[in-house]
């Protein structure tokens, strides 16, 4: 069996999440309305401030919609967010994929991709320099921080909807962890038997 490479993600249908992960192409359900409210979140909460807004610490590219990021010619991931400082992906993001190393990356976790996010692309990051890697769990409202130290991957901090902290690399705004989350339902649903 021949090892899948971005030209197998192209012609791969565009209605269903894909990525290329260790020469396998690998395929997921549709995002939950949580997972998609938590990539708008990170979107507005981040790339407000530091990609759109004149009054914010500004220089960086936010990005929270599939975007092919290629680490080799068989691991092309595309990730819930995705950061470059402006000055390394100027004028390098016109055409796909995108083989500039992000220096943010953020997974939410689902069923179908916690051992994915926490295993193979958690050693894949690592082992290419991403320096920042974070998990979201919307099931567990929880926000997991990661920074590159010596190769590995040293904890920065867990945080729950609670918190309001500032968490490298974007530290110069504080960030409100339970606006990434939708709001607890007043009256939840009974429990299926």
């Amino acid at each position: 069996m021949t090892a899948a490479t971005y030209a197998d993600l192209v012609a791969h249908p565009d209605d269903v999440k894909s990525e290329v992960l260790g020469g396998e192409l690998v395929t997921q359900p549709s995002a939950t309305f949580g997972h998609c409210y938590v990539r708008s979140g990170l979107g507005r909460l981040l790339g407000g401030p530091f990609d759109f807004d004149d009054d914010g610490p500004g220089g960086w590219y936010i990005v929270t919609t599939d975007l092919d990021v290629r680490f080799t010619d068989h691991d092309i991931v595309r990730a819930d967010g995705i950061g470059w400082l402006r000055p390394r992906l100027d004028g390098r993001y016109d055409s796909l994929p995108i083989d500039v190393v992000p220096d943010w990356i953020c997974e939410v976790l689902s069923p179908s991709s916690t051992k994915r996010d926490r295993l193979h692309k958690f050693q894949l990051y690592a082992r290419h320099g991403v320096p920042h890697y974070w998990l979201v769990d919307p099931e567990a409202r929880l926000l997991e921080a990661y920074a590159l130290v010596g190769g590995g991957w040293k904890s920065i901090g867990v945080y729950d909807e609670t918190a309001r902290v500032r968490i490298a690399p974007f530290e110069a705004i504080e960030l409100p962890v339970g606006h990434l989350f939708l709001p607890e339902p007043e009256n939840p649903a009974p429990a299926a038997t």
